[in-house]
């Protein structure tokens, strides 16, 4: 008995540890049943402030990757450019030092990105899509140039046909001659030389320094963004707004190429199947929600929008091609452009 008195706590020691070991590993075998073994988080910047449009339409894409995932797959969104200027970004998903964006191209990483924003290159809403869309002349530079910085393209983000912003009265807003007014234009030669065909005195100031510059009354206005644009960061000095299609605003969402081959390829395809997904719904939106846009302008701020005919936006496609596009294909490389122009003009017969 005494024997058995002495062996029993050990037996007894061994079968709980057999058993502590057993439901352990039944509760990690539960465990990676439901959750991911590796989970990726990948930040993703964007230019607009919190609940923006932009920003609604990116959170429920980013809810799609991690369902169609299993939470494999997370983006962290970083409204109002709050990890730093698109230029900046863009230069640090290009060297893995940050994963997404979803913004305008930075022509000051390469000039022949310009080819995106050039202006009157799109007229219509169907010519941009064929412009800008999958397989689309320019969409398939900007894919190689972005490719060239180390960057994957998963989609484009059209926005809106730009316009001119003013916190100041133009008497004549189709006007194309020298009209006096200082307008605040991105660092951009199409812009800068688009402003002058125009009639306008075009200074370029980074985005971040635009509103102050234009309350402060260093400039009068701001040319390179569109109703939705003015809207979110120019409510409070916008009295005038003429929808004079200046250039077609398009963004791109973007990812370094070492964060999409940190992924396994069932997450690199979805991510792509759901980015692909997500353009093509904003395809379907885009025009009405810069009408919208337009109307807000009006509606919630009391903004004089212009009337202009189609003949005067003709007028003003005409100049600016005329004047500006040559000075810009030097810029760019006259042979390379042109040929992406011609690719462009037959596209759009």
């Amino acid at each position: 008995m005494a024997i058995e008195r002495g062996l029993s706590p050990t037996i007894n020691q061994q079968g709980e540890k057999h058993m502590k070991k057993k439901l352990l590993a039944t509760a990690l075998t539960t465990l990676m049943a439901v959750t991911p073994v590796f989970a990726e988080t990948l930040k993703m910047s964007h230019v607009r402030p919190q609940d923006a449009t932009i920003d609604v339409e990116l959170r429920s894409f980013a809810a799609s990757v991690a369902e169609a995932t299993d939470g494999a797959v997370e983006i962290q969104l970083f409204p109002a450019s709050a990890l730093g200027d698109y230029t900046a970004v863009q230069e640090r998903i290009s060297v893995g030092a940050l994963d997404m964006a979803t913004q305008p191209a930075a022509a000051a990483a390469d000039r022949r990105m310009q080819i995106s924003s050039f202006p009157y290159l799109a007229e219509t809403w169907a010519q941009a899509q064929k412009i800008y869309g999958p397989g689309g002349a320019v969409r398939e530079v900007m894919n190689g140039l972005y490719a060239e910085q180390d960057i994957t393209v998963l989609a484009a983000y059209p926005v809106y046909f730009g316009g001119i912003a003013l916190n100041v009265e133009n008497a004549n807003p189709a006007s194309t001659e020298p009209n006096g007014i200082k307008v605040r234009v991105p660092g951009v030669k199409a812009f800068q030389l688009e402003g002058e065909a125009l009639g306008y005195i075009p200074s370029p100031i980074p985005f971040s320094e635009a509103f102050t510059a234009v309350q402060t009354g260093v400039v009068d206005g701001v040319i390179g963004s569109g109703a939705e644009g003015y809207y979110a960061s120019f409510r409070d000095v916008t009295k005038t707004y003429i929808p004079a299609n200046t250039h077609f605003e398009v963004w791109y969402m973007i990812i370094s190429n070492e964060s999409l081959a940190a992924l396994s390829d069932e997450d690199q395809a979805v991510l792509k199947e759901q980015a692909a997904a997500f353009e093509a719904t904003r395809w379907t939106v885009a025009e009405a929600d810069q009408t919208r846009n337009e109307q807000r302008l009006v509606d919630d701020l009391g903004t004089t929008v212009a009337k202009l005919t189609a003949e005067d936006l003709a007028a003003m496609s005409a100049k600016v091609r005329a004047e500006v596009w040559p000075v810009v294909l030097e810029d760019v490389g006259t042979e390379w452009g042109q040929k992406i122009l011609d690719q462009v003009a037959a596209a759009a017969e």
